[in-house]
């Protein structure tokens, strides 16, 4: 009886994994399309808004870390024929998934250009872009999501003897992204 008692605690790790399947470290990439309504800008306090569509991609970091990248055009609805557009880098912070729901926050930096109505010129600010928004992962590489990004382009915009009111996109996005790869 001892003896089969330890040849069963000398098999017992023979048999056990080394990292359970549910906590391996699965690095990502996705890209997607979307289409957004933003808040113009320009001219302050308007409520004008400005549509149009853009591109992303997310990289898996860490367990609940992505690093986004994010360009957008809005170029469809602008004052006088001004268009917006933004090009962002920055993490993205995934909380914890509830089923096929993933809620994440993010804070993106990068730059935001705007073209004036009445071929006034054109503007090139820094951007800060804290956000946040829900995944639903539709299969296995395929989700859709839904964002809230609200902008704010420093130093802006700039025009002498006006009163300094920072530019503030801000609006929503829905679109949907591919799982490219993993590794």
């Amino acid at each position: 009886m001892p003896i089969a008692i330890l040849v069963v605690l000398w098999a017992a790790p023979v048999v056990a994994q080394v990292v359970p399947a549910g906590y391996e470290l699965r690095h990502a990439l996705w890209v997607g399309g979307e289409c957004s309504s933003f808040s113009a800008s320009f001219p302050y306090q308007s409520g004008q808004r400005i549509s149009g569509c853009g591109a992303f991609a997310d990289a898996r970091w860490a367990v609940n870390l992505d690093v986004e990248g994010d360009a957008r055009w809005l170029a469809f609805g602008g004052f006088a024929g001004s268009t917006e557009s933004s090009y962002l880098v920055g993490p993205r912070y995934i909380f914890s998934r509830l089923d096929r729901f993933q809620p994440y926050g993010k804070f993106l930096v990068g730059v935001g250009d705007i073209h004036f109505p009445y071929q006034i010129g054109n503007g090139r600010y820094f951007a800060l872009a804290p956000g946040a928004g829900v995944n639903y992962r539709l299969a296995r590489r395929l989700t859709v999501r839904a964002d809230y990004e609200y902008q704010v382009w420093m130093n802006s915009p700039g025009f002498a003897n006006e009163p300094n009111h920072p530019l503030m996109p801000n609006g929503v996005s829905v679109g949907v992204a591919y799982q490219l790869m993993h590794f």
